[in-house]
């Protein structure tokens, strides 16, 4: 017994140091077979448009071919519980909205299928996306400070359409009505067209949307965009301010992101390798204006920042759902 215990002791160390070259041989010959990319919503959507424009390019950068696999359920969870059991070799990515990994554990506290901290490893942020607040013909307001000074009027008048309960867009009403010191209601619905269609037509006074989905209703004249919900302006859309800059409202900021995920405990060269190719694939300028065109901001963070900032936006969503009561749970 003595003797087969101090093999295994001898054993041990010799056994952890042959691992740390197969580890990082693996890495060196990443990847060696194809990559699947994860997208938790259904395809035709802004997310699945980013993640197919990534795989284009990531093709050519990683030498391997992407498959994007679309697996849609529970406002994104099912695809991230999908890559948190994934064999953690790179080979199964996720490309997550701020949604599965910085709000839903605020909204669905009883529900998540996984924690983001300990099932996901943060590979890069990929792209920020802000909203844009549209109003249709039934507010009669051209800026955001008009909005107000209406809703400031007749509190709990003004109505607003947003995808969903506890998603980035519903995040910024509360936001908005918050710092104006405002009510308004709150229409949540399944879907971007339906609720575009409806503020349109004047059954829902604004809503906020991602600028590729209300374009073609502004350029068509069907709504009115006031304002974008980022600290400052949009490179594409330069035209259209930010809410930022109504009086009383310069800490407003607030945007949807995306970000590329890998199962926890996948080797850190892996993650690395894929966040080059991810920032590689971003530089190119073709790349990025397609990006622009689909309403977002390419922004590649190292692994490490990205956790910070993953950090940093989970306490802002925070205090937004404890401070409106918003839950899924119910």
């Amino acid at each position: 017994m003595r003797f087969t215990r101090r093999l295994l002791a001898a054993l041990t160390p010799l056994a952890a140091g042959a691992f740390i070259p197969a580890a990082s041989a693996a890495a060196q010959d990443y990847p060696s077979r194809p990559v699947t990319l994860i997208v938790p919503f259904s395809a035709g959507g802004g997310v699945d448009a980013i993640a197919r424009l990534l795989a284009e390019k990531l093709r050519d950068t990683l030498k391997q071919n992407i498959v994007v696999e679309n697996k849609p359920g529970a406002s994104g969870m099912l695809g991230a519980q999908y890559v948190a059991k994934a064999a953690p070799d790179g080979y199964t990515l996720l490309l997550g909205s701020a949604g599965e990994t910085a709000i839903n554990p605020y909204v669905y506290k009883g529900r998540m299928l996984y924690s983001p901290e300990k099932d996901l490893a943060p590979v890069t942020l990929v792209t920020r996306v802000p909203n844009v607040l549209v109003a249709g013909p039934s507010l009669q307001a051209s800026s955001v400070a008009e909005l107000v000074e209406r809703a400031r009027a007749k509190p709990g008048a003004l109505t607003y359409a947003t995808s969903g309960v506890g998603n980035p867009q519903h995040l910024n009403g509360e936001l908005l009505q918050s710092l104006a010191g405002i009510t308004m209601v709150h229409v949540p619905y399944k879907g971007a067209s339906g609720q575009l269609a409806d503020v349109a037509s004047g059954n829902v006074d604004m809503t906020f949307v991602s600028y590729a989905g209300a374009a073609p209703f502004i350029q068509g004249g069907r709504v009115k965009a006031l304002a974008v919900t980022s600290a400052t302006r949009a490179s594409f859309a330069r035209d259209i301010p930010a809410i930022a800059e109504t009086p009383g409202l310069s800490a407003y900021a607030l945007e949807n992101w995306f970000g590329l995920y890998a199962p926890a405990r996948t080797p850190p060269a892996v993650v690395q390798r894929v966040y080059e190719a991810v920032r590689d694939a971003l530089a190119d300028p073709a790349l990025a204006q397609r990006l622009r065109e689909q309403g977002g901001e390419p922004a590649p963070l190292p692994p490490a920042e990205f956790a910070a900032f993953i950090a940093s936006e989970s306490k802002q969503y925070a205090a937004i759902v404890e401070r409106a009561d918003i839950t899924a749970d119910k």
